[in-house]
């Protein structure tokens, strides 16, 4: 099994950037669907960027589309989300998970990391 640590959230202004790190171990990312997904206060926890295995294909909430970017990186088993032009709307605790299925339902994944919190002000 995979294992995922989340970092690089923090407190940053509304236009800002961050980018998310989401570190694997035990097996390489590559073997999964990768997804980022976040969680606000009273919100369910909702699909933010995916990425099949291989990384051929990704895709995004509407939300973010255009703004956020999801990338791996295999030498580093590391896999990115990029957040640019950021919105006190993305406030949330971010999240990193693998799967062995493309999705974007939070029930399709099997792991999951500890989260990591993305505060924007206005």
């Amino acid at each position: 099994q995979v294992q995922l640590v989340e970092s690089g959230g923090g407190l940053v202004q509304a236009g800002g950037s961050l980018r998310l790190s989401c570190a694997a171990s035990g097996r390489t990312f590559s073997m999964y669907n990768m997804g980022w997904f976040r969680q606000a206060p009273g919100k369910q926890r909702a699909f933010v960027a995916g990425m099949n295995r291989g990384g051929g294909r990704t895709y995004y909430a509407d939300s973010v589309k255009g703004r956020f970017t999801i990338s791996g990186d295999n030498a580093n088993n590391t896999v990115y989300l990029q957040m640019n032009s950021l919105k006190p709307e993305d406030t949330a605790i971010y999240y990193c998970a693998a799967s062995s299925a493309a999705s974007i339902i939070p029930g399709s994944y099997n792991y999951w990391g500890q989260g990591t919190q993305v505060t924007v002000s206005s």
